[in-house]
């Protein structure tokens, strides 16, 4: 089991920047596909990048691509999620999780991101 907590989000301009960080518990981070998630008031939680068990793969979603940049530290059991160019439609509730085989199991309690017009 791995229990994860989110922190960095906030209050932000369009424009602005954010670094969202994800500790995890336990000596096996470094064995789980890690992956950012999000979600909007009245929408469905939606993938929004993931990154492999090195920091060499990744992938995103198109609409923050250019903008976000995964990465994780294995050494701080952490990954992050640096925004840059907020806009209005990235506002939603921020979560990491954990794969194990297949699927996700393991998520955070999340992290509010509002980006003002």
């Amino acid at each position: 089991q791995v229990q994860l907590v989110e922190s960095g989000g906030g209050l932000v301009q369009a424009g602005g920047s954010l670094r969202l960080s994800c500790a995890a518990s336990g000596r096996a981070f470094s064995s789980y596909v890690m992956g950012w998630f999000r979600q909007a008031p009245g929408k469905e939680r939606e993938w929004v990048a993931l990154i492999g068990l090195s920091d060499v793969s990744r992938d995103y979603i198109d609409s923050v691509k250019g903008r976000f940049t995964i990465s994780r530290d294995n050494a701080k059991n952490a990954v992050y999620l640096q925004m840059n160019s907020l806009k209005p439609e990235d506002t939603a509730v921020y979560y990491c999780a954990a794969r194990g085989t297949t699927t996700f199991d393991y998520w955070g309690q999340g992290t509010q991101v509002t980006v003002s017009s």
